[in-house]
Parts: structure tokens; sequence; C-alpha cells
């Protein structure tokens, strides 16, 4: 008896105990979720039936073994649809790109990677950000040098992000990256949407109903959404409506922004509610709150890195003087593209933050009909699946016995040219058909940062801040990342 109660608190798999489950491992552990998952999955070879009380009908395989993802996300993708469970979590999203199936799905990546493909949309992209970087962050961080007071990068970032993907989809500066710092939509959507993963849905849908926990931030920061994005769409038809009066040739300067690209695409267009205003709304709601959340998620814990690790930012800062040909008195904004591909190790530092951290920590899918997986677990039909992309990056038999290093050199080849990696065993960007669109913008709008921020300041993490994820389905840090910045001499 005593032998096994040893082996029992030496364990992280969940006991599986009756009528309840294993709920109480759940619970006692709900406050580091991701690195339970992690524990538990390094202790199973990657796999692991999780079940909830006999009566709740919560039984979710869980998994982070490549051939398994691979399996769901690409080799079997058509019997892994979003699926109603889905739909519901992610409800407020309504029919986005990010929570469809099927044609409308289709129809909406197709146009969306056609219209960020465009080559106004790249430059447009690569304006916004310089100029956000030049005119919202740098005079902030350079007041925060001078003032020598702590700032929350994580807070700093995030309104970096919203005003970039708020001018590119939407033509509208939000203007929050100014000293007095607005409010801005939270991320306790994000929180409240993991929440949905975890807790029956009879729970979730009474405090909906009810308007009160979790439920009710939620409603408050889509309400905050919707109604800006009503707004934009209304401003943007009377905008064109003069344009039309007025028989007015818009410039080929102008800014290209998503919004008016959708509207002349999505014509005829009304997706599964019927209303044509709704799926407009809907489909502008998903790329702004994917282009938010997940470029502030990673550029934070990227931030922090190197905060931790000064030989990789000096590294970086060696790279950046010995590949961009700038001098010291011209603007960092001259800078395409073109040459901040050149900055391979500051790609590979990128890549193994986004590897320890991936924005999206898991996604959960169910199959159409039973299905084996490649690991050999039988699954029936509408089980849910989840696929634990934080706990990948920490796994011993895909990343080696380093894995815990943040090391940029194994995403470089012996020619110095970054190394392909299997999709299915680097996930932040998803992988398969659904793979993100947005991954080329996202690295541009890090690459940007990072080049601005360490030509001019040293960023150094207040002693004793707490570092810890959030628990919520972007993995944010939970308590901010609280730093102080110091100005460099050269």
């Amino acid at each position: 008896m005593v032998s096994w109660f040893m082996s029992w608190l030496n364990t992280s798999v969940p006991t599986n105990w009756p009528l309840i489950g294993m709920v109480p491992g759940l619970l006692r552990n709900a406050h580091r979720i991701h690195e339970y998952a992690t524990e538990f999955l390094q202790e199973t070879r990657g796999t692991f039936l999780f079940k909830g009380p006999w009566f709740s009908g919560m039984e979710l395989l869980i998994t982070c073994d490549p051939a398994n993802v691979h399996h769901i996300l690409s080799r079997n993708f058509s019997n892994y649809p979003k699926g109603p469970d889905y739909n519901q979590i992610f409800e407020p999203l309504g029919d986005g790109i990010l929570n469809v199936d099927a044609e409308l799905w289709e129809t909406q990546r197709k146009i969306t990677m056609s219209l960020m493909n465009h080559s106004k949309f790249q430059v447009s992209l690569e304006r916004t950000s310089w100029q956000k970087v030049e005119k919202g962050l740098i005079p902030i961080l350079e007041r925060a040098s001078e003032l020598g007071g702590e700032v929350d990068m994580q807070d700093l970032l995030g309104r970096f992000t919203y005003d970039c993907v708020s001018i590119l989809v939407l033509g509208y500066d939000p203007a929050s990256l100014s000293t007095d710092l607005p409010p801005i939509p939270s991320g306790e959507a994000e929180e409240a949407m993991l929440y949905r993963h975890i807790f029956p849905k009879s729970i979730w849908k009474l405090q909906r109903w009810l308007q009160i926990g979790q439920e009710k931030k939620l409603s408050k920061v889509f309400e905050t959404f919707h109604h800006l994005l009503s707004h934009s769409i209304s401003m943007k038809r009377e905008e064109q409506s003069k344009r039309r009066r007025n028989q007015a040739v818009q410039d080929q300067e102008e800014s290209f922004d998503l919004i008016t690209a959708f509207m002349d695409a999505y014509k005829g267009i009304s997706g599964a509610s019927g209303d044509s205003d709704k799926f407009l709304r809907d489909s502008l709601l998903s790329l702004l709150f994917a282009g938010r959340s997940a470029t502030t998620a990673v550029l934070t814990w990227f931030f922090w890195l190197l905060a931790t690790n000064p030989l990789v930012e000096t590294k970086i800062r060696e790279e950046i003087k010995a590949k961009v040909n700038v001098k010291d008195d011209e603007k960092w904004s001259l800078l395409k593209v073109e040459e901040l591909n050149k900055l391979v190790y500051l790609h590979g530092a990128l890549c193994e933050s986004l590897r320890l951290f991936p924005p999206v920590p898991f996604q959960h899918k169910a199959p159409l009909m039973p299905d084996i997986l490649p690991s050999g677990h039988r699954i029936n039909k509408n089980t849910k699946t989840v696929m634990c992309f934080y706990s990948m990056g920490r796994m011993e038999s895909i990343w080696g016995k380093d894995w815990r290093e943040f090391k940029p050199e194994r995403w470089i080849s012996e020619r110095g040219v970054i190394e392909h990696m299997q999709s299915f065993k680097f996930v932040a960007f998803n992988a398969g058909p659904r793979s993100c669109l947005g991954k080329e913008m996202s690295l541009v709008q890090m690459k940007i940062a990072t080049v601005a921020i360490l030509n001019k300041y040293h960023i150094h993490v207040v002693e004793s801040h707490p570092i810890t994820p959030r628990n919520s389905i972007v993995l944010q840090m939970k308590h901010g990342l609280k730093v102080r910045i110091t100005k460099r001499s050269v």
C-alpha cells in the first residue's frame, strides 16, 4: 500500500478515480495546465486517454506524437473537420475562416491568400509596421529609458500588433500605442475560450445565459470587436459611395486595406447565416483576432528569452550590423523584407522561441468516423482529440536531450541557411491544408520590431517578476512581462 502511494505521488499521470475519473488531477493542476499536460505526455510516450466523470461523456485523447499530428492534420484531413463542438466553443467568431469547414472555408482561404499575397498588401505591411515602430513603440521606450520606471512589454507589444492589424485589415488606426495608453480589447476572451475546452458544456452555457464569470468577460470583449467592425464596414461603404458619386479615381499609392478588398471579393457571398454583412464581419474578426493575439504572444516570449540569453541577443545584434547595410544616421525604416530575410540567425531565434512557446499551444479535432492513429490508439466517432503543440516543443524524442536550451543554431544548416523542419514536428503555424496564412506577415512584423528595438535599447526583466504561461488558447504571459529599458551607448 505504501509503495503504491509513493508511486502515485511520483507520477504526473492522472489517476482514474471511480465515478469522478481524472478530474481531481486536472483541478489540482488547473493553474499550470500546459506544463501538466507536458509532464504526463512525457511519461506516456506522447499519447494519453483522459477520462472525465462517468456521466459527463468527457473523454479526450491527448497527443503530441508528430505521426498522430500528421495523420490528423494532413493524411486523414477530411475525417477531422472543425465540427460542431469546435463551432460552439468558438461561436463568437461566427463564420470566419478559423471556425468553418468545407466550401465556405475553401472560399475564404482562397480569397484571403490571394489578397495577402497582393503586392500592395506587402508594401502596406512593411510601411505600417515601420511607422508604428518609429512613431509609436520607440517614443514610449525612449520615455521609459529616460524615466527608469517599469513597463509591461507584453502590453506594449499587444498595442503594437493591435494597431498594425487594425490598419492592415480595417484601414483604421486605433492609436492605442500612444503615451496615454488608451484601453484596448483584452486577452480575457482567449482565457474564457480555454475554459470552454475544459469544463462541461452545460456549465459554460449556464454561465453564458446568466452572464457571469468567464462568459461575461467573453461577451464584453466580442461586443467591443463587433461594434468596431460594424462601424468600420459602414464607414468604408460610405467612403466607397462618395467615390462613386464623385467619380474619383483611387490613388495608386494609397494604402491597401483588406476590408475594401474583401467587400469587393465577397459580393454575392453571405455565409451560413445568409447575412452578407455578418459574414463579412466574421471574416474580418478572425483576421483581427488571430493577427493581434498570436504575434503579441510570440514577441513577448521572444524578448524574454533574449533577456535571459544575452549571448543570443549579442549574436543577433552582430548579424544585424554585419548583414544589413544601414549607417547610424540613416533610418531603419528603409529596410525592405528582402534585407530582413538576410538575418538568418534572427530567423532561427524566432523559430526557436516558437518551438518553446507556440502562440496556439493546443488544437482539438473530432473524427467523423472511427479511426486508428499511427500510435495504435483507436478513437471513436466524435471523440475529442487534443494535439498539444506546447508539449511537442518539449519532447526529448523529437528535439533531443538539449530540448530545454534556447538554441537558434538548431535551425541553421552547415551552409548557413535556414534548416527546413517538418511542419508536423514544428507546428507553430499549424500544418496541412489549414496551415497559417498569416505566417509571413507575422514574421515580417516580428523582425521589424526586433531590429528596431535591439538597435537602440536593452531590455532588463524586473528581478523576481513571475514568468508563467496564462491559461488561455493563446500562450500569453499570465502576469505580463515587466521590464526596465536602458538605451544602448553604441
